[in-house]
């Protein structure tokens, strides 16, 4: 499923220098040895999709239960468990990717930009390096900034999270002056040429560094200083609807298939996953007393036309029946795939996001929710509801699928029949509407929600767990101590290889490392 990562860490923050010289003695007048600032975007852009999709489909995502394996009828995964594959690079394809596939790219596009005084360009590149810290702390927790790139480095000390979380805010407060810029060599035109995301609308792009601000805040509900007035503030001035989600468009004309949806059936990266017992109670009126209309839209169905889920601590499917055994997740039995519409986020020609109006709604409906305005709460909920139903209608489409659109009166009887007024909302519900509408893409958030919630938490107002009937595995792996997992270890082969003394300093060789909680999710100022 993954390609291979080739370049260490190490090598890749020399490699820019080292090839230097081999480049200046050796010019080939065919191929330029200077690349235009704005395409450098593209390839950066394509994994600011992508990457967490190779780490969810293998590791996160089973953490979280949006999926299980049947790849084994006899062993549970190891993530299954809330473990780690020891020696492996699985779960680090984000560290790979913001430190060698952005890495210099990003640094020479910014100084091009800079230079030419192209600043909607400029602002860009300080959103791709505010995104890549975030999600990279968020995965991992401590990770490697101030040092990450000086030249002839081939050791990285480790910066705090804190430090992390500042660096992504001083990087958006960048991008807002840059993004807003009209002077210099600002051309929508140009920036066009390489932005597949927004096609060099800079507006969109600004409410994206909005949007990716809000975020950031709002993943300090556990703390003293989260400021949920400041969480509302910005998602007002991100996405005003869906026709602002950032989505990558996919054209299937890569023989490699480079330029398909890595969830797509020709990719085969998702063939093995079911989904869980979790998510289907979540849609199918188990937990809420309402079925979903989205259920039939974005999961499978098992032979006896009925919507099951995997038991997460079984191997393969379990104890259930043939017949209640879940197709794949392109909707079909066994490992049928290729040539046949998928479904939902699982096609081909699906275009994936990597922001939406929803889950921006959700981040204000919480924060709305612990201030105490149920009101406000309530609206940014509907909004977030009734826009993934949307979503899920148009992600349908995207390629034709089969599955038949939710009509306006399914969605409006839903909305009406979930929370009927604001004195109703509460947390369960928001956190577990935020989760269906991220389920399948924006896995890195859906993790960082459980364990803000340390996936077990009750709400305070109602008592009931925040994630209804979410329980952890009953057989943890051993190397847990009994313990949750609350972070990623760091890429096997660019620091347990060659930075392991700075990865000793913040206690990463210890066998449980990764079930040491990240500030971010504690009440520690």
């Amino acid at each position: 499923m993954k390609r291979t990562a080739g370049v260490l860490l190490a090598g890749a923050l020399t490699l820019a220098s080292g090839c230097k010289d081999y480049l200046d003695v050796n010019t080939n007048p065919n191929v330029p040895t200077s690349v235009a600032a704005n395409l450098y975007l593209p390839p950066m852009l394509h994994w600011m999709v992508t990457s967490q999709q190779y780490d969810a489909t293998a590791a996160t995502g089973l953490y979280t239960q949006e999926w299980a394996s049947v790849s084994s009828t006899t062993t549970l995964s190891v993530w299954q468990r809330m473990g780690y594959a020891s020696g492996s690079d699985t779960g680090a394809e984000q560290w790979r990717d913001v430190y060698w596939s952005f890495g210099q790219n990003l640094i020479d596009m910014m100084n091009k930009a800079q230079t030419e005084k192209r600043w909607d360009v400029l602002g860009v590149g300080y959103v791709l390096k505010a995104w890549g810290w975030q999600v990279l702390t968020d995965m991992h927790s401590e990770i490697e900034i101030k040092e990450a790139f000086q030249p002839g480095r081939y050791t990285f000390d480790y910066d705090p999270q804190q430090f992390a979380y500042s660096e992504v805010q001083r990087n958006l407060d960048s991008a807002f002056v840059y993004l807003q810029r009209t002077d210099g060599a600002v051309d929508p035109t140009y920036l066009a040429q390489g932005d597949i995301i927004y096609k060099g609308d800079r507006t969109k792009w600004l409410k994206y560094a909005y949007g990716l601000y809000a975020l950031n805040l709002s993943h300090y509900s556990n703390k003293p200083s989260y400021k949920p007035d400041s969480v509302i503030a910005l998602v007002d001035k991100s996405f005003a609807s869906e026709a602002d989600d950032a989505l990558e468009t996919y054209t299937l004309k890569d023989p490699g298939l480079q330029d398909y949806n890595f969830l797509g059936q020709s990719r085969n990266n998702v063939t093995f996953l079911r989904q869980t017992q979790f998510v289907v109670s979540l849609m199918d009126g188990t937990d809420f007393g309402v079925a979903d209309p989205r259920m039939k839209r974005m999961l499978s169905m098992a032979a006896d036309s009925g919507y099951h889920g995997l038991d997460i601590n079984q191997p393969g499917y379990g104890g259930l029946p043939a017949s209640q055994q879940p197709y794949n997740l392109f909707g079909y039995s066994g490992s049928t795939r290729v040539g046949l519409p998928g479904k939902y986020l699982f096609d081909d020609k699906a275009k994936v996001p990597a922001m939406t109006y929803a889950e921006l709604q959700f981040i204000k409906a919480e924060a709305a929710l612990r201030k105490g305005d149920a009101s406000t709460a309530y609206t940014a909920f509907q909004n977030g509801v009734a826009a993934h139903i949307d979503f899920v209608n148009a992600r349908n489409l995207d390629d034709g699928q089969w599955p038949s659109q939710i009509s306006q009166s399914e969605k409006n009887v839903f909305l009406t029949k979930l929370v009927a007024s604001p004195s109703a909302l509460t947390l369960t519900q928001i956190m577990s509407q935020k989760y269906i509408a991220l389920w399948g893409w924006n896995n890195d958030e859906i993790w960082m929600d459980m364990r803000r919630y340390h996936y077990t938490d009750k709400d305070p107002v109602t008592g009931q767990q925040v994630y209804l009937n979410f329980a952890p595995p009953t057989n943890l792996f051993p190397d847990n101590g009994g313990k949750l997992v609350y972070r990623m270890r760091p890429r096997y082969n660019s620091d347990y290889v060659w930075n392991s003394t700075a990865l000793a300093a913040i206690g990463g060789l210890a066998p449980d490392y990764h079930t040491k909680e990240e500030w971010i999710t504690t009440s520690q100022p």
